[in-house]
């Protein structure tokens, strides 16, 4: 208010019609202030122009269970614990496809707005993952447009253990060429929005797990079904020039070998649904009939793309799948994570019941002594720089 009051001061000796362009210019400014600070975008801050390097700010991040992106009681403990916690450097928000668009290319991203906005505040990042694969039948997955039939209907209907008649949830039909390349706008708008933007972390795509569909798939709607997931992840690259892009593997081992060739040529993030230190289909290392498990890949890869898995609720109750194996403790997962997988990035699901055991781990001396949480920080050679 001092400077304004300067400035006023100072007009006073010029000309009137100086005076009059002033009040203008300012008047002008002080309208797009408030246009922006109004309408709540977060983009205030930007990467400079020009920019090559990749934002790299490895470390713990919490996942946040989609059903509580925008519930206040949760997310208000959410903010609380990473204000106090140094080591968790952020958070992941999972948004499925048809939350974000309402209509062909009419998208709402005001939730990731919001959420980015705060963090921003706090100095804290956000990463977003886009689902394309609900766990729930009743889940809205896709827009509804999609479900005409140019899209094949849009998704199909898949269960966990290859019922009949029981529907666990849907995926998307992505061997759909017109899927693919609407798939492929909502990763352009998204880009253009926020690739810019220095807390605006990472951006990544569900597992590979295509789950058990109901009218079982052919070989070759299965087989284009990863070649359009490469040809999604290439494209996200371009539009994210400066945020890393992380893919989810787990299964079918098949299909893998040819995904993470191609995230290694194109520099993208390679992630995992789980922690599972005892999964023996995750752990195989591959022989001459049958090719290896995710993990394989992770640890191989480590330094020449960023390792960033995921710790789910399932993860903290059995350290195997299928409900097999004993229940790890927080600090036996981050130790897998680290030392297995090699991770630089580590998101731990907000489990309510967990909670206070991951704080707890987060608050040793290890996760406090350096901003990424003791995890390896070293520039993937596949980056053309670090920022």
């Amino acid at each position: 208010m001092k400077k304004v009051k300067n400035f006023i001061k100072l007009n006073i000796i010029l000309p009137t019609v100086h005076k009059r362009i002033n009040a203008v210019f300012i008047t002008a400014l002080f309208v797009i202030g408030m246009i922006i600070a109004s309408a709540g975008i977060a983009h205030a801050a930007s990467l400079p122009t020009g920019a090559t390097g990749i934002k790299w700010n490895p470390g713990h991040y919490y996942t946040i269970q989609n059903w509580a992106n925008d519930d206040p009681i949760y997310m208000a403990k959410v903010y609380k614990e990473l204000q106090e916690t140094p080591a968790l450097r952020g958070m992941q928000l999972r948004y499925l496809w048809g939350w974000l668009e309402k209509s062909p290319g009419v998208y709402d991203f005001s939730s990731i707005d919001k959420h980015l906005a705060k963090l921003t505040k706090m100095n804290k990042r956000l990463v977003i993952q886009i689902q394309t694969k609900s766990f729930n039948a009743k889940w809205k997955l896709i827009p509804d447009y999609l479900k005409a039939p140019k899209y094949e209907g849009g998704a199909f209907a898949y269960s966990n253990w290859g019922s009949s008649s029981s529907i666990d949830g849907h995926n998307i039909k992505l061997w759909n060429p017109y899927v693919r390349d609407r798939l492929i706008a909502l990763y352009k708008a998204l880009g253009k929005r926020y690739n810019s933007h220095p807390n605006f972390e990472g951006i990544g795509m569900i597992e590979t797990a295509m789950g058990q569909a109901i009218k079982p798939l052919t070989k070759n709607q299965a087989d284009k079904w990863f070649d359009n997931l490469i040809i999604v992840q290439k494209k996200a690259r371009t539009f994210f020039p400066n945020t890393m892009t992380i893919q989810e593997i787990n299964y079918p081992r098949d299909y893998l070998k040819q995904l993470t060739t191609a995230m290694v040529k194109m520099g993208g993030t390679l992630g995992c649904p789980d922690v599972f230190p005892d999964e023996p289909d995750l752990l195989f290392p591959g022989n001459q009939y049958s090719p290896p498990g995710a993990y394989y890949y992770f640890s191989k890869l480590s330094g020449t793309i960023p390792i960033a898995p995921t710790v789910e609720k399932v993860n903290y109750l059995n350290s195997a799948g299928k409900n097999k194996g004993p229940a790890p403790t927080v600090l036996e997962l981050l130790v897998f994570a680290r030392d297995e997988l090699k991770s630089n990035y580590i998101f731990w699901q907000r489990v309510p019941e967990y909670v206070d055991d991951v704080l707890e781990v987060m608050r040793f001396n290890k996760q406090k002594s350096t901003p990424s949480g003791g995890l390896r920080t070293a520039c993937p050679k596949n980056y053309p720089s670090c920022i």
